[in-house]
């Protein structure tokens, strides 16, 4: 089948929506499809967890970590393995993709995350990045803070309870021992802070498209966004 080709399509894509919805998924393909670069700004905050956890440090000590978040250097680049990750994450230099994704990250990037002076650090750099345009910005608050006046914003999402299979069915497929009763208890805690948290919470933008994909396939919501993507 021919892609469609979209002539002047929207220059700054906001994707918003919980976590293990499937936003780095849809959008690194729909990113290919407009050959548009792909930021996931998720990996920044894990990135920050992950160092945090590296280094001993408190994840509830908010001095700390958000000083941390402030000399942190964060890298992103071209997949050096074909180990089915989608791109690099370096952190000071030293190659942290996968650790970014350890449970001990998952339990811990929610609140690392409610700090101010990480959410400032990072939205700064976020929002340096996107003055290139031609990007796909993926987070839980894009749409609503980071990037308000994106050309277009989808919010993302999904059933706790398909969320949570797909991320076991990842998880196995990489040959980790994983339950999946724990890990819908890390997405429903993950949801509560997300959702709760007095700086930038999750919710989707007034005037964002919805798009459930309980029902849908990875390709389905690649076209279902992409005919969005026409319409604008």
């Amino acid at each position: 089948m021919c892609e469609q080709v979209i002539p002047n399509p929207p220059n700054i894509i906001a994707i918003d929506g919980p976590a293990a919805s499937g936003k780095s998924t849809i959008g690194n393909l729909i990113a290919n499809r407009l050959d548009y670069i792909c930021l996931d700004t998720g990996i920044m905050y894990r990135a920050v967890a992950c160092k945090a956890l590296r280094e001993g440090i408190d994840v509830f000590d908010a001095e700390k970590i958000s000083a941390l978040s402030e000399r942190i250097k964060i890298d992103i680049r071209h997949a050096s393995e074909e180990d089915g990750r989608q791109f690099d994450v370096l952190i000071d230099g030293a190659d942290h993709t996968w650790h970014i994704r350890s449970p001990e990250v998952n339990q811990v990037v929610s609140e690392v995350s409610v700090y101010p002076r990480v959410r400032g650090a990072m939205t700064e750099l976020q929002r340096e990045i996107a003055k290139n345009g031609r990007i796909v910005m993926i987070g839980r608050d894009i749409g609503t803070v980071v990037l308000p006046d994106a050309d277009l914003k989808i919010y993302l999402e999904a059933s706790v309870e398909v969320r949570a299979q797909r991320r076991y069915v990842e998880e196995l497929g990489r040959g980790k021992k994983v339950c999946l009763v724990d890990i819908e208890e890390s997405l429903r805690h993950r949801d509560e802070i997300d959702s709760g948290r007095s700086i930038a919470p999750l919710r989707a933008a007034d005037d964002a498209v919805i798009v459930n994909s309980d029902d849908m396939t990875v390709y389905e919501v690649v076209e279902h966004v992409m005919r969005i993507i026409a319409q604008r």
